[in-house]
C-alpha cells in the first residue's frame, strides 16, 4: 500500500489499530512522529527508554507489552540513535503480542540491509513501513509504502484518504525503483562515508553511537548549540538532538557522497576550535 510518506504510513496505522482505551508501545528516543500520531487516538502510550548505550532496550521492551497493547512501532535502523533491533528480536515481539499488529519502519533499511520483509506471510501480525525518501532521494515527492498481511492493510485503507499519493510521485517511482545502479551507488557511498566519518570522530575525541543508518549521532555536551552554530557558518547544517529523551548534547550528522562527508569532517575540525570544545568538556 502506498502512503504519502511514512508519516501518514504511522498516523494510518494509529487510526487503524488503536482505541481511546488502548496501548501503544515505542522505544524512545526514536521518530517523534510515533508520539504525535498515537497521541490523536490514544493517550496510553508506553515509552521504554534506552539506556546510555542507546541500544534497542529489548528485555525492558518486552516487559513492557501487555494485554491492552494494540500497536508497536519500531525503527531498524532507529532515527536518531542509529542502532538497530535484530530479525529474531523483532519476530520475538511479534510473537509475545499476537493481539496487537507491529510496525516495524525501514526507513534506512538500504544503508543496513537486514529487514523482515521475508517474514510478512509467516507472520500475521508484522507489517514493514518502507520510504522512497532516504536512498531513492524522493523526499519531497511524500512516497512511502506498507507491507503486510492482506487482510490487516484492509483496515488501513479504510481510513486512507483516497488520493494520498500526487500522480507526479507515482509518474516517478517506477523509474526510481529500476535503476538499481544508482542506489547501490549511493548505498555504498554512505556506507563508506559513515565509516569515514566514525573514524574521524574518533580522531577527535568525540564520542558517537554506532550507527547502520545514513547518520552518526555525536555526544558533545553543553556546547551543543554553538556547534550547530558555527558549523553553520561553514555551511554544514547539524541537527541538534538535545530534545529527545535521554540525548541532551548530542547532535546528529548526515553521511552524504564522498565529497559531502569531507566537507563536513573538515567543518566540524575547524568548528570545534572555534567553539573551544574538548573531549574533557
Amino acid at each position: 500500500m502506498l502512503t504519502n510518506g511514512v508519516d501518514e504510513a504511522i498516523h494510518l496505522m494509529c487510526a487503524a489499530f488503536l482505541e481511546d482505551d488502548e496501548e501503544a508501545l515505542i522505544a524512545t528516543p526514536s521518530f517523534f512522529m510515533y508520539d504525535v500520531s498515537v497521541q490523536l487516538m490514544t493517550p496510553h502510550l508506553r515509552k521504554v527508554q534506552a539506556d546510555a548505550t542507546m541500544e534497542f532496550p529489548f528485555e525492558r521492551f518486552m516487559a513492557a507489552i501487555t494485554e491492552r497493547t494494540k500497536l508497536i512501532l519500531v525503527a531498524s535502523p532507529n532515527n536518531p540513535t542509529g542502532a538497530v533491533v535484530s530479525r529474531e528480536h523483532l519476530l520475538a515481539i511479534a510473537a509475545a503480542a499476537p493481539q496487537a499488529v507491529l510496525m516495524v519502519d525501514e526507513a534506512y533499511y538500504h544503508f543496513h540491509g537486514e529487514s523482515t520483509m521475508g517474514d510478512l506471510a509467516t507472520v500475521p501480525n508484522l507489517v514493514v513501513a518502507r520510504t522512497f525518501s532516504k536512498a531513492y532521494g524522493l523526499a519531497n515527492l511524500r512516497i512511502g509504502m506498507l507491507a503486510g498481511n492482506a487482510e490487516l492493510l484492509k483496515y488501513v485503507r479504510k481510513v486512507c484518504s483516497p488520493y494520498n499519493v500526487n500522480g507526479v510521485a507515482l509518474d516517478c517511482l517506477p523509474v526510481a525503483i529500476a535503476d538499481e545502479e544508482y542506489l547501490a551507488w549511493y548505498a555504498e557511498q554512505v556506507r563508506v562515508g559513515r565509516e569515514r566519518m566514525m573514524e574521524g570522530l574518533r580522531e577527535l575525541g568525540v564520542g558517537f553511537f554506532p550507527s547502520h543508518a545514513n547518520f552518526v549521532l555525536m555526544r558533545i555536551g553543553p556546547k551543543h548549540k554553538e556547534l550547530v552554530t558555527a558549523m553553520r557558518a561553514h555551511g554544514v547544517l547539524l541537527r541538534d538532538r538535545s530534545t529527545d529523551p535521554g540525548c541532551d548534547g548530542f547532535v546528529r550528522i548526515t553521511i552524504g557522497v564522498e565529497e559531502h562527508v569531507t566537507r563536513g569532517l573538515d567543518a566540524l575540525k575547524i568548528s570545534l576550535q572555534e567553539i573551544g570544545w574538548s573531549a574533557k568538556g
